[in-house]
C-alpha cells in the first residue's frame, strides 16, 4: 500500500479524535446545563401556571365584574353638564363672564357650586379633573365620562384593596354555592338546570365533557382520586400505569362476563394528557402508591420511584452476580485443565 492510500485513513482517525475530545470538553458543561433547566424549570413552569390561571381570572371573572361596578358608581356620581346649559347659566349671571378664566389648556367656570372644567364641550367638578390628572394612567382621557371613570378608579376600586375583597367574596360564594347546591332543594334544581343544558345541541357535548373532566378533578369520589393500577398495555408483558375513573360500558362487561374499568393511561412527562382503556378488573394490579407519586413518576419518566416501591438489594444482587462469575472463571479452568490432561494421555 502506498503512502498516499494511508494519507486519507490517518485524516480521518485524526478527525475523529478530534470531534472525540471536543465532546468530551463539551460534556461538563452540557451536563451543568441539563442540571441548571432541571433546577429552573419546575419554579418556571409553576410560575407560568399560576400567571395564567390568574390573567384568565381577570380577563373573565374579575375584569368585567370590575368594569360593572365602574359603570354603576359612574352613573350614580357623576356631575356632567352640557356646554349649553353652562352657557345659558353664564348669561343668566349679571358678571357671568368674569367667572370664565381660562388656566392653561383649560376653560375653568365658577358656578354657584363650585369650579366647573370644560372637557369636550362638557364641564364636570374641578376636583375631578385635578385627580385625574395628577395619575392619568396609560392615556390621559378626551371625554367626560373617561374622567369619572378614572376617578372611580383611582378613588374607589384601586386593586390593592379590590383585588383581595374580590377574593374574599369568590371563596366565599364557591362555600355558598356548594351548600346551596349539595342536597335537598339546591341539588334539585341544579338537576334540573342541568337537565335542560343537555337538551340544548352542541352546547351539551361540550358541557357534558368539561363536567367530566372537573369532576375527576374535583369530586371526592374513592375511586377517581385514590386507585392506582397496573395493566398489561399495549402488549402482554408490557406494564403501564393508570387511574382508575370508574365502571365503564354495561355492554363491554356483558361480553367480558366480569367487572371492567375505565383507566386513564397518562403520558410521560405530561400526565393531563392520555388516553382511556378498558380493561377487565381481573387483569389490573391496584399499587401501593398514592396519586402524587404517580404523577411524580409519570412526570420524571420513571425516574423517581417511591422509596417502598423502590427495589433494595442491589448490593445481594452485585454479590450474587460475583459469585456467579466466581463459579464461571472456576468452570472455564477445570474444563481448561481437563482438556489439558485429555491431550497428555493422548500423547502418552
Amino acid at each position: 500500500m502506498s503512502m498516499s492510500d494511508n494519507t486519507p485513513k490517518v485524516e480521518d482517525s485524526n478527525k475523529e479524535n478530534e470531534r472525540g475530545w471536543l465532546s468530551a470538553s463539551l460534556a461538563p458543561v452540557r451536563k451543568a446545563l441539563l442540571r441548571g433547566l432541571a433546577v429552573l424549570m419546575p419554579p418556571l413552569l409553576t410560575l407560568v401556571l399560576f400567571v395564567w390561571a390568574w390573567k384568565t381570572i381577570d380577563g373573565y371573572i374579575f375584569s368585567p365584574i370590575e368594569a360593572t361596578l365602574r359603570h354603576g358608581i359612574v352613573f350614580f356620581v357623576a356631575d356632567i353638564r352640557d356646554e349649553k346649559g353652562i352657557n345659558e347659566e353664564i348669561a343668566s349671571i349679571q358678571d357671568g363672564q368674569s367667572r370664565v378664566v381660562h388656566d392653561g389648556d383649560h376653560v375653568i367656570f365658577q358656578s354657584s357650586t363650585g369650579p366647573m372644567v370644560k372637557v369636550n364641550k362638557t364641564y364636570i367638578p374641578w376636583e375631578i379633573v385635578d385627580r385625574v390628572e395628577q395619575n392619568p394612567g396609560d392615556e390621559k382621557p378626551t371625554t367626560a365620562k373617561a374622567y369619572y371613570h378614572r376617578y372611580v378608579q383611582l378613588r374607589y376600586l384601586q386593586r390593592q384593596y379590590i383585588i383581595p375583597l374580590f377574593v374574599a367574596l369568590f371563596i366565599i360564594a364557591l362555600y355558598l354555592i356548594g351548600k346551596l347546591f349539595a342536597a335537598g332543594a339546591g341539588k334539585m334544581a341544579w338537576s334540573y338546570i342541568e337537565s335542560l343544558i343537555n337538551r340544548v345541541p352542541i352546547i351539551r357535548n361540550v358541557y357534558s365533557s368539561v363536567k367530566q373532566v372537573t369532576d375527576f378533578a374535583f369530586s371526592e369520589s374513592e375511586i377517581q382520586y385514590t386507585r392506582v393500577v397496573a395493566v398489561q398495555y399495549p402488549r402482554k408483558g408490557v406494564w403501564s400505569m393508570g387511574f382508575v375513573t370508574g365502571e365503564s360500558f354495561l355492554d363491554i362487561r356483558t361480553a367480558a362476563n366480569e367487572p371492567v374499568l375505565s383507566v386513564l393511561m397518562p403520558t410521560s412527562p405530561m400526565p393531563a394528557t392520555g388516553f382511556t382503556i378498558t380493561v377487565p378488573k381481573s387483569e389490573t394490579i391496584d399499587l401501593n402508591i398514592t396519586i402524587d407519586q404517580a404523577i411524580q413518576f409519570c412526570v420524571s419518566c420513571g425516574v423517581v420511584i417511591p422509596p417502598h416501591q423502590q427495589v433494595r438489594n442491589t448490593i445481594e444482587g452485585s454479590s450474587i452476580s460475583k459469585k456467579i462469575q466466581q463459579q464461571v472463571a472456576e468452570a472455564t479452568v477445570g474444563e481448561s485443565n481437563e482438556e489439558h490432561v485429555d491431550s497428555n494421555e493422548s500423547e502418552g
